[in-house]
């Protein structure tokens, strides 16, 4: 058993650098490290959230979700694994492993996880042992569909017919 030292990157616009280095036991589960991602930021944990296995090119991978939201799909598919089902260690194939973190899907917090180290000293429970930059206030950033506008019943107006071109199929 080893120790595995992962670094957190906020993803943001902002020009602020905001990281966080974790060190927790290869042989806890995500749902463990997802609890220490959200403490070493300042999150609360009543959103949904995702891992995704990445590559060197951040591109998103096997997920392995919060909960199980096959709702007893198919069990021959191959289904996004469970954080509380799903050991850390069975999921590293690189020596800089690297994960994305998606957390609140309304907001799309994004974590850009990777393994930076591993370490002889192993954890009984996940350690933050760096911490660099402020992290921002969780509702700080908009929800997705907060720009989105509809129209009122009174800005649509009366007659809708007049909205539409049915084309040929006018008289009907």
């Amino acid at each position: 058993m080893a120790g595995l030292k992962f670094r957190i990157l906020l993803d943001s616009k902002s020009k602020n650098e905001v990281f966080r280095d974790i060190l927790i036991s290869d042989s806890d589960n995500f749902e463990s490290f997802y609890k220490a991602i959200l403490k070493a930021y300042n999150f609360n944990e009543d959103q949904m959230a995702s891992f995704y296995m990445s590559n060197h090119n951040w591109d998103k991978g096997f997920e392995i979700s919060l909960f199980d939201m096959t709702f007893g799909e198919d069990d021959t598919q191959i289904l996004p694994g469970i954080m509380s089902e799903s050991i850390i260690r069975e999921y590293i194939q690189d020596p800089d492993q690297k994960m994305i973190l998606v957390h609140d899907f309304l907001r799309m917090w994004m974590f850009l996880v990777e393994l930076i180290g591993i370490e002889k000293e192993n954890p009984a429970e996940p350690k933050l042992v760096l911490a660099v930059g402020d992290a921002p206030l969780e509702d700080s950033k908009p929800q997705e569909n907060e720009d989105l506008q509809f129209e009122t019943d009174s800005e649509i107006g009366d007659d809708e017919e007049d909205e539409f071109d049915f084309g040929e199929f006018e008289d009907y």
